[in-house]
């Protein structure tokens, strides 16, 4: 087992693919700890993984300190957490813009700050293709996107040895689109699966094997990688 012994938490880690990551690093021999503001669903995922459960909130810096200061030193740490506001640019409201950003790039700003990783260890944080493949009322999100992926290379120089990497990931089929009406949401992910060359959309377990490779590879620091399906290239 890739990760036995070793302590990994997974911010984000009760749906998802901050499941599927804690799901992986467990069957590879983890200890793992999961945080996540939805403390009821939380405790259910914990019970189910036999993992550690710790609620937090990565808009608060209090809550993000709180979280690391129960963690004591830790081996490997994902980011998943995002709360994602679309909408058109001249439109979307100041405050959606705002969520955005304070979810997804300062929540793992705030991560990388208080988590102790020891040498070695790995930080993980999850994008999105957008950052490089914009379209239409997702500026913000693409922005977000961009953002962390500069912020993994930049800590990469300055948490060193601590490793760090991000996953950008392309279309999901995750929870985070049960918002849409379910005909417009299958109707969208079908026809993403037809334009793609491996004719389907991901999976959350998709990006939790790459997340799993960038924890176990000790070489592997300052990298992007995109799991699209091959959306970068059509």
């Amino acid at each position: 087992m890739l990760l036995a012994g070793k302590k990994v938490v997974v911010v984000g880690g009760s749906s998802g693919i901050g499941l599927a990551a804690a799901e992986m690093a467990r069957r590879e021999g983890a200890d793992v700890i999961i945080a996540s503001r939805n403390v009821e669903r939380l405790d259910k995922v914990a019970e189910k993984l036999n993992a550690i459960a710790i609620p937090a909130d990565v808009t608060s810096d209090d809550s993000v300190a709180n979280l690391f200061h129960r963690c004591g030193p830790v081996d490997h740490v994902v980011v998943t957490a995002a709360q994602l506001c679309t909408g058109s640019f001249k439109a979307v409201a100041m405050e959606d813009v705002r969520a955005t950003m304070e979810g997804k790039f300062w929540g793992a700003w705030r991560v990388a700050r208080e988590a102790e990783i020891r040498p070695g260890g790995s930080l993980t944080l999850v994008s999105g293709f957008l950052s490089v493949r914009p379209r239409p009322n997702s500026a913000i999100v693409s922005a977000a996107n961009g953002a962390l992926e500069s912020l993994a290379r930049a800590l990469a120089l300055e948490l060193a040895p601590v490793r760090v990497n991000a996953v950008s990931p392309g279309v999901i089929d995750t929870p985070i689109r049960a918002a849409m009406p379910e005909e417009a949401r299958r109707d969208m992910l079908a026809k993403t699966a037809a334009a793609l060359p491996v004719g389907r959309v991901g999976a959350a377990e998709d990006i939790a094997r790459q997340i799993s490779a960038f924890m176990a590879n000790g070489f592997a620091t300052g990298s992007i990688v995109y799991i699209d399906g091959g959306a970068l290239v059509i």
